[in-house]
Parts: structure tokens; C-alpha cells; sequence
């Protein structure tokens, strides 16, 4: 790639128990690029996700901004990486102005009723970015599936952190707010984040990514412009379909039509 890697692996392997789920992953990714991991399940997505973050164990080497992840404190990873798991689960009836603020936790600020200026700032960006500012005083447990998750994603908008990573940040949402999200999700990747996404949905990872990566049995199979990614020779080999595709409004259509 000509642009400036903010995240690279080399030879990344990860293993739960005795069983290998990462063999031999290599990458390069630039900031201000929406990166869709796809695969089937157990193909290794959420792991791999994990391992970047430094939240699982590996064995290789990641280094983010030019740092090595093993070089680097918890808080500091904590800082380098926002980092949104599955579900949007929030259980204490928090406000949602105090839920985003949590997002500043790695950069010191310990009481959401205690912001800095700075911080203040940080949260009612992501506030803004996220659409939640009429949530504000809210209780969070209060709100619907699609105000959870926007509620979800601004929080770690909040951390400002050069890599944002998603797991599955559209499932169980209906199809009005999973375009939402990826609106979103690739207005932060324009501002200047490295945004890495992992979904199930081919058709939104062909239309939004920038770089797909495809994953197959803990192993990178495939990775580069979705047309190219997602050929219809990985269609096959990986997912077991064949594909419709198509362009409507300058933007690639890509839709799982039959079983191989």
C-alpha cells in the first residue's frame, strides 16, 4: 500500500486451549479506511479482532502507529484502540451523556460528572458524530436496539483513538439502522480513522470498505478492493454462493443469490 500502514501484523498466530484459531496472518492497514473482515463462522473474525487489540494472546508481532502493541501500557492500547464487541449490552440505567463518557476512561477521566474541558469537547463531538445528542439525559436501559447501538458507537467515538474496531456492529438491527451505522462508521474512517469491521453482511462490506479482508479456517484467504476480494472464485471456495452483482449510484451490489 502507498499509504502509511497504522496497524500492521506479521505472522500473527493465536490459539485458544490447544486448538490453533490464528495461522500465520500478515497485514498492512492505512488510516482513513473502512476495513470489512468477512468470513464464514468460526473462521477466526472476532479472534483475530481481539488479538490486534491485545486483548487475546499471539504469537507474531502487531504494531500500531509505528509502536510495537507489546511495547505499550493497558492504558495506552486503551487509547490506540476503541474497541466495540457484540451486543451493545448496557445494564445500569445510566445516562446516555455519562455511557459516552465513558469512552474518555483512557485518557484519565475518571467521573463523567468531572470532565475536562477537553474531554467535554471529546464527548459531545462523538455525541454529534453518533447522532445521540437528543439522548443526552436519557436513561440508556430506556432506549430501543437502534439508539443502543448509536449510544454503543459514540462512546468509543469518544476515545478519539487512531483505530476503531467493530465486532458485528449491525446484527440484530433492522435494515434502516444497519445503513445508519455504516454511514457512520465511514464518515469516522474519512475523518482520518483506521475503522476494521467485522460483518457478516457482504453486500454492506462490498458497498462501504474500502479493503476487505476474508478469512477462512484461522487463515487470511483473501484481502484487497471488495470487486477484487470478494471475486466470485472466493465466493465459491469460502462462502459456498454464487453472487448477483451489479452498480446502482456509482456503488458496487453484491447479493448472496445460491448455494454452490
Amino acid at each position: 500500500m502507498s499509504e502509511t500502514a497504522v496497524l500492521v501484523a506479521s505472522s500473527l498466530s493465536a490459539s485458544l486451549g490447544k486448538r490453533v484459531v490464528l495461522h500465520d496472518i500478515s497485514l498492512a492497514l492505512p488510516g482513513r479506511h473502512l476495513v470489512a473482515l468477512v468470513g464464514p463462522n468460526g473462521a477466526g473474525k472476532t479472534t483475530l479482532l481481539r488479538v490486534l487489540a491485545g486483548l487475546l494472546p499471539s504469537k507474531g508481532r502487531i504494531e500500531v502507529c509505528g509502536d510495537a502493541l507489546s511495547s505499550l501500557s493497558l492504558q495506552e492500547r486503551a487509547r490506540r484502540f476503541s474497541y466495540l464487541p457484540q451486543g451493545h449490552q448496557i445494564h445500569w440505567p445510566l445516562p446516555t451523556k455519562d455511557v459516552v463518557a465513558l469512552g474518555r476512561y483512557p485518557h484519565g477521566a475518571i467521573d463523567p460528572g468531572r470532565l475536562t474541558d477537553h474531554d467535554a469537547a471529546a464527548v459531545m463531538r462523538a455525541m454529534q458524530m453518533a447522532d445521540v445528542t437528543d439522548l443526552s439525559d436519557r436513561r440508556v436501559t430506556e432506549l430501543s436496539g437502534g439508539e443502543r447501538c448509536r449510544v454503543a458507537l459514540a462512546r468509543v467515538l469518544a476515545v478519539e483513538a487512531p483505530v476503531l474496531l467493530a465486532d458485528e456492529p449491525t446484527a440484530s438491527l433492522d435494515p434502516r439502522y444497519q445503513i445508519e451505522i455504516l454511514i457512520k462508521l465511514r464518515a469516522t474512517a474519512d475523518s482520518g480513522t483506521l475503522v476494521v469491521v467485522v460483518t457478516h453482511d457482504l453486500g454492506l462490506a462490498a458497498r462501504f470498505a474500502d479493503i476487505i479482508l476474508v478469512m477462512s479456517e484461522g487463515r487470511l484467504v483473501s484481502q484487497g478492493p471488495p470487486a477484487d476480494a470478494l471475486s466470485e472464485a472466493i465466493m465459491s471456495e469460502v462462502f459456498r454462493i454464487r453472487t448477483y452483482r451489479a452498480d446502482h449510484e456509482r456503488e458496487i451490489v453484491l447479493v448472496p443469490w445460491a448455494e454452490v
